[in-house]
């Protein structure tokens, strides 16, 4: 699928945001020597992805610097409101048909071929497939940081995380202990400050993922949440937009009204916390021509192969396990949607396919 907006460069966008991102990760880890080693490796093995991509799109092939990748539906947690459990794409148990370790690492090394440079393993709970993620730690051009609710990251892991540092633990807080453990379950919160010091005391770089709130939106941009962090050793914090999963959900998401108090507080808190990468997802999607899912910036591969626009938007018409992530980025969905100007609509929350999903569900039913 090749970026067809002539008035916003996607490719140069997104090439930049990487460049931050590493720019901002080689300053945050400049005291740690394994951390530093492993991050001036992967400036340089990002910087030629960045040429790989940017020759591709070149000749008509547009290829986005990210994938997101749910490795399994597992879960150990039932957190309140999650999204997945909501539609049901998360579950107690390992279903049959999920991709085999030999199959991620397929994606794995086509992704590394054609310039990917982050894959962002979710799941479930990604740590439950130790088989994919030794596999990705194979990888050392590709950064993957782990989004994971922390509480199943044994000491076995530890020796991983040392020895392979383009692994990167992202671990899930709501806030405060209340406010964590109110949505998490009683007592994740300590679990997952046990683990942070665990990390810290073995010099192993980690991120923290928060979910935005109107309700914990006032805490979570507070100094004394990012003072404890940075305490604790975290080196990243990514603010995830709330997306509702119930009409009686909606007052939890952030709304446009929202947004500049929203994007003063990380400017603030970048320039008060040099020490820690700061990222917004969706972020302002007014910068970056409209959202970037559906392959122009990144798109999302189920726990089964599917691949699907984003997380929010599970929809797909085309599977990587019989297919590849080329040509998944041809998928006739991406297409329509980038074509059709859905990823430019306002919305509510987090991702503007999940507030426009009747759309893009009569898309689905006319592909078909």
């Amino acid at each position: 699928m090749s970026s067809n907006d002539n008035s916003f460069d996607i490719q140069e966008y997104m090439t930049k945001g990487v460049v931050r991102v590493v720019t901002d990760s080689v300053r945050a880890t400049a005291k740690n020597p394994k951390e530093a080693l492993f991050m001036s490796s992967f400036a340089l093995a990002s910087a030629k992805a960045s040429k790989r991509r940017a020759a591709l799109e070149k000749k008509g092939e547009h290829i986005p610097p990210f994938l997101i990748a749910s490795i399994t539906s597992k879960c150990n947690l039932h957190c309140a409101g999650c999204y997945s459990r909501a539609n049901e794409s998360c579950t107690d148990d390992d279903p049959e048909d999920q991709l085999t370790g030999d199959e991620w690492e397929k994606i794995f090394a086509e992704a590394d071929e054609l310039g990917v440079s982050f894959i962002l393993l979710a799941g479930g709970e990604p740590l439950m497939r130790y088989d994919v993620i030794r596999r990705a730690a194979t990888h050392r051009n590709i950064m993957f940081p782990v989004f994971t609710n922390g509480t199943v990251l044994h000491e076995k892991y530890m020796d991983m995380l040392d020895n392979n540092r383009n692994i990167v633990p992202v671990i899930s807080i709501e806030g405060d202990e209340n406010t964590t453990d109110e949505r998490r379950g009683e007592g994740v919160y300590g679990q997952v400050i046990n683990v942070m010091e665990k990390l810290r005391d073995k010099g192993i770089i980690f991120g923290v993922s928060v979910t935005v709130t109107t309700q914990n939106m006032e805490e979570v941009y507070s100094d004394e949440f990012v003072t404890t962090l940075s305490d604790l050793g975290c080196k990243a914090i990514i603010y995830v937009e709330y997306v509702p999963v119930t009409d009686d959900s909606e007052t939890l998401a952030p709304t446009e009204e929202h947004h500049p108090y929203m994007q003063s507080k990380a400017l603030e808190l970048r320039e008060r916390y040099p020490g820690i990468v700061f990222i917004s997802f969706p972020g302002d999607e007014k910068t970056s021509g409209g959202c970037v899912a559906a392959g122009r910036g990144f798109f999302h591969i189920n726990s089964h192969g599917g691949a699907e626009p984003c997380p929010f938007s599970p929809y797909s018409d085309v599977n990587v396990r019989d297919s590849s992530i080329r040509e998944a980025m041809k998928s006739p969905l991406f297409y329509a949607l980038n074509a059709e100007g859905l990823l430019l609509d306002t919305h509510i929350g987090g991702c503007t396919l999940h507030a426009n999903r009747e759309q893009v569900e009569a898309l689905i039913a006319r592909k078909s």
